[in-house]
């Protein structure tokens, strides 16, 4: 009875395991999303025009308007301060953005943390990217972009029409990333 017990709880731990495997290498791909996310009023909004629309503040709490990115192919990086992975990419984000900056691409980091924590950031860890503030409501703004865990970091690469061309949920590999910005 108790090797029963024992092969049917391996049995449950390895189809637990292999679903683990699935979901984080599913969730890890880069990933086109089309799908727009209800408003308040119950009326979809395309997560790019909520995009431009997101009261975000620079690292000096001063409102600025990502609307001046419209017609411009952009990276949309969300990080927080006290996400591992996500100041851990920082490095690779800053050096793609110094070698598509040429081409025209813009990257730009969402922190959503507190303008306290972007600061005290900043000052330890220089990028080559503007950063604003999104506070934890950009956690809502990446869901819009399909990040449903409301997990960090998540990139969105869109191009300059408007249109997502790729999200990836969890630090970027910057080859794929590469491949996907030669494509704009």
């Amino acid at each position: 009875m108790n090797t029963r017990r024992i092969l049917a709880g391996a049995l449950v731990a390895v189809v637990a395991a292999a679903g683990g495997v699935f979901a984080s290498r599913w969730m890890s791909h880069d990933t086109e999303v089309a799908s727009a996310a209800p408003t308040a009023s119950g009326q979809s909004q395309n997560p790019v025009q909520q995009l431009w629309a997101a009261p975000v503040t620079d690292v000096d709490g001063k409102p600025q308007s990502l609307s001046l990115l419209k017609g411009h192919p952009i990276v949309v990086n969300f990080w927080a301060s006290w996400c591992g992975p996500c100041v851990e990419e920082m490095p690779a984000l800053s050096q793609l953005q110094r070698d598509y900056a040429k081409k025209g691409i813009q990257f730009v980091g969402l922190g959503v943390d507190s303008d306290k924590n972007v600061q005290a950031f900043l000052q330890k860890v220089k990028v080559a990217y503007p950063i604003y503030v999104t506070g934890f409501g950009g956690a809502d703004l990446a869901r819009a972009f399909g990040n449903t865990a409301g997990a960090l970091p998540f990139t969105v690469v869109i191009d300059a029409k408007g249109n997502i061309r790729s999200t990836k949920l969890g630090q970027i590999d910057p080859a794929a990333l590469k491949q996907t910005l030669d494509s704009l």
